[in-house]
């Protein structure tokens, strides 16, 4: 039977894993950039040229949302 410090300590690690690093908006703009991809739509900046690769599609959300503030952790380095 688990004692009342190793549950204690469960619960603050599981609190403390489910901080979240990216804004609900963040998920919005991400979400709505597959959904123009999936659409064919999706165009990468300076060239123009049709984005089909997800990850692309995930960092153009990502960077579209910082612009617009919301909370994303920044870009790594």
């Amino acid at each position: 039977m688990a004692t009342k410090k190793s549950v204690k300590k469960a619960a603050k690690k599981a609190a403390k894993k489910s901080t979240r690093k990216y804004s609900p908006a963040a998920g919005k703009q991400v979400e709505t950039e597959m959904r123009e991809m999936k659409a064919g739509k999706l165009k990468s900046g300076r060239s123009g040229k049709k984005v089909t690769n997800p990850k692309q599609a995930i960092a153009i959300g990502l960077s579209e949302a910082r612009k617009k503030g919301a909370k994303v952790p920044a870009k790594k380095s």
